[in-house]
């Protein structure tokens, strides 16, 4: 049997990284969360966690939430080295925008062999971050985190730099793009408008930095190492 044909069935997988995802973000693990990541019924989500929970991947105590066992945990970590270098592979080697990618990563995770894994590993230098500044975890399992806070998180007079980018949307990633607001960038808090109205930043090095008014999804979706 091939590595490939032994691991876990691809929606089995999706799964996994996503309870991943939304554990990264500090959001609960519920079936209801879980569908609207999958973009799938609540149903749906109740039966593969019931599934995952009998593979010994999960534990899933009602009205408290869904928790990747260690087992789930590793499971995740392979996923996600799998998905993250192919989508450095695809920006640094393939001409591919950092909006093209997630999708793109999403097919080729289920199929590739670890051993392409590790020659792309070994062809990118072994990079421990992704285009959208996201942990690429290491062979071993392990993953090099990096403090940051949510952009919507601070106050005026911050000051720090970009390095992450949640939001897997491509029109979102295009506007970010299109406004030179990327990973490594300077930013500053200018104002939070009340009301819920948009933070207003500073980004970039002078002479050439621009302000902006971001809303609600931009400022959620960018983290910020703080000076």
């Amino acid at each position: 049997m091939s590595e490939t044909s032994s691991r876990r069935s691809s929606s089995i997988e999706d799964y996994i990284r996503a309870i991943y995802g939304l554990v990264e973000r500090g959001e609960a693990v519920t079936n209801t969360s879980l569908a609207g990541r999958l973009e799938v019924s609540p149903s749906s989500a109740s039966g593969m966690v019931t599934k995952l929970s009998q593979l010994g991947l999960v534990t899933h105590v009602p009205y408290r939430g869904i928790e990747l066992t260690a087992e789930g945990t590793q499971l995740a970590h392979g996923v996600l080295r799998r998905h993250r270098l192919i989508e450095t592979y695809l920006v640094q080697h393939l001409g591919y925008t950092w909006d093209e990618v997630h999708a793109e990563a999403d097919a080729l995770e289920h199929v590739v062999s670890d051993r392409l894994v590790a020659r792309i590993a070994a062809k990118l230098g072994n990079p421990v971050r992704d285009p959208h500044g996201d942990p690429i975890p290491a062979a071993d399992g392990s993953v090099e985190e990096e403090p940051a806070r949510l952009l919507d998180e601070l106050q005026p007079g911050a000051i720090g730099e970009i390095v992450r980018v949640w939001d897997t949307d491509p029109d979102l990633l295009r506007y970010l793009s299109e406004h030179a607001i990327g990973l490594g960038e300077r930013i500053e808090v200018l104002e939070r408008q009340p009301f819920g109205g948009p933070i207003v930043v500073k980004v970039g090095a002078e002479p050439d930095a621009a302000t902006h008014a971001l809303g609600k999804a931009i400022a959620q979706a960018l983290s910020v190492a703080v000076r």
